[in-house]
């Protein structure tokens, strides 16, 4: 029978309090290295834990250990993993590193290598509540299609990480769990809705993490986590299994991509090549090849540069950011456009806000849907206050009409990758802004340069590919003057999941200070 851990605090409290001490069946560290002490590998690329495992410099068991020792440490102080299954972890562990010795092979491309995963992913055997009380009791029988092609990779799950309750925020806690801190700073957001998984790879507690991301919520807690994510292109990942959507639901959100986090470009591909396939009930007729990068040296890309605009203003932090970038580019003998814009930033954001409310009623109640109805009918047409209970309950024709201008606006998209491989953003307008849980959404807002602006500016620059299908890496790229994240965005053409990948890769060789994980959590 599994034993599980579970770090459980109240609805007002800041942070998860957990003790850990050397667990019963432990084994002596470094064990498969024999005497020598081997080199801490928690915090190494995941790249290079899987090699060690592969090689035998270190044992699945051990790393494990490793894992929970870290998790002992610094998870009180951050409430990033909010359902540790340390007994199933060894489990899994112990069979993968009996396989390794029987055969001489591995499981897979993340044989043994210890994972946390998404609480929004359904989890088999493990408790999975999306931070929702109604699902506190929850415990999948069924992996989602996602976590499933981890275990088949040979990835040990050890637990969960934290999300906002049904991942309705663009900040992390929850009254089953509490708030998850920024590992940078504790008086900062973590983002959201990935805020635990972000906050869970920049502390070391895991190397990589599958995230969601309907509207920035993968993309978004990266920039403010100071870690790489790709939002992967429409399709090519199952979303099977992930909740909002109520358990048992076998459809998912017409914007919502599942995507990997890591502390490199190279891991972002790694779990990237685990994650990509169609869904099972359609393997068996169709494969997804994802196209090489475009090119091999940066200085061949044909780059577009988007540094502000009027509609969502950045900071003076984030545009001296955006002009580094654009210089370390233009060094490297790439083109650079600053000038040609693939979209109107306003329309595309109005639309996108349009679609993202009706892909969101599927999950309403009964009465709960008939009451925004009723309310809808009572704000004129073109009320801009009505946006939101308009889209909500818009008829299937206007739906498909706002499809049709979807569709539209990706054809704008692929004319302007025709002429450009890539294009640079900001991935917010600002580093991580203050945590705003004890303060109601409709009061929230944050400062850009002293000027008050909407909540939900911080995912505009992200929303633009959110209802196009579009792949984007968001990386760390600087930081502000006190220590704090900042992150661009990187836009490609549909299914060029790997061009975005290579472009990270190329910036993050040529920045002068790259923004690397604290080893030990801000407090």
């Amino acid at each position: 029978m599994i034993v599980r851990r579970t770090l459980l605090v109240a609805a007002t409290a800041v942070v998860a309090a957990v003790t850990m001490t050397s667990p019963a069946g432990a084994r002596p560290r470094g064990a498969a290295a024999g005497s020598t002490r081997r080199k801490a590998l928690h915090l190494a690329p995941a790249r290079e834990q899987v090699a060690a495992l592969r090689r035998g410099a270190v044992s699945s068991r051990d790393l494990v250990e490793e894992y929970l020792e870290h998790h002992s440490r610094v998870n009180p102080g951050l409430n990033a993993v909010v359902t540790l299954d340390a007994e199933g972890a060894r489990a899994a562990a112990d069979k993968a590193d009996r396989h390794l010795a029987e055969t001489g092979k591995t499981l897979g491309p993340l044989h043994g290598l210890p994972l946390t995963v998404k609480d929004a992913l359904e989890t088999r055997g493990m408790r999975t509540t999306c931070g929702s009380p109604g699902l506190a009791d929850h415990v999948p029988d069924r992996d989602a299609d996602a976590v499933a092609r981890l275990r088949a990779a040979g990835a040990v799950i050890i637990g969960k990480t934290n999300v906002p309750t049904m991942c309705q925020d663009i900040q992390t806690s929850n009254p089953l769990f509490g708030t998850t801190k920024n590992p940078y700073a504790a008086d900062r957001t973590a983002g959201g809705s990935s805020g635990g998984p972000a906050a869970a790879v920049a502390a070391g507690l895991t190397s990589l993490e599958v995230g969601s991301d309907l509207a920035g919520s993968l993309r978004l807690p990266a920039a403010y986590c100071g870690v790489y994510a790709l939002r992967t292109s429409f399709g090519i990942v199952p979303t099977r299994g992930h909740i909002p959507r109520p358990p048992d639901w076998l459809t998912s959100s017409d914007m919502l991509t599942l995507g990997p986090l890591a502390r490199t470009p190279e891991d972002l591909e790694l779990l990237l090549d685990v994650l990509v396939g169609p869904a099972p009930d359609e393997a068996a007729a169709w494969q997804i090849n994802l196209p090489a990068p475009r090119h091999s040296r940066l200085g061949d890309y044909r780059i577009g540069l988007w540094q502000d605009d009027p509609y969502c203003h950045v900071d003076k932090d984030t545009r001296a950011l955006l002009d580094t970038v654009a210089d370390l580019v233009r060094s490297a003998g790439a083109t650079i456009d600053d000038a040609t814009r693939p979209v109107d930033l306003a329309d595309s954001d109005t639309l996108f806000q349009r679609l993202m409310y009706a892909t969101a009623s599927a999950t309403a109640d009964d009465a709960g849907f008939a009451a925004d109805v009723e309310a809808a009918a009572k704000i004129p047409a073109d009320d801009p206050s009505g946006l939101f209970l308009h889209s909500r309950t818009m008829r299937h024709r206007d739906w498909m009409l706002a499809n049709e201008e979807r569709e539209k606006l990706r054809g704008h998209w692929a004319r302007y990758f025709e002429t450009h491989d890539v294009l640079i953003t900001p991935a917010a307008p600002t580093a991580a802004v203050a945590d705003q849980t004890s303060t109601p959404v409709p009061k929230r807002h944050i400062t850009v340069d002293g000027e008050k602006r909407p909540y939900f500016a911080q995912t505009t620059w992200l929303n633009m590919t959110s209802h196009v299908k579009l792949p984007a890496v968001v990386l760390p790229a600087g930081k502000t003057a006190d220590g704090l994240p900042l992150g661009i965005q990187i836009v490609g053409p549909y299914l060029a999941d790997r061009t975005v990948i290579d472009v990270a890769k190329h910036l993050a060789r040529l920045l002068p200070e790259p923004v690397r994980p604290p080893a030990h959590p801000a407090r």
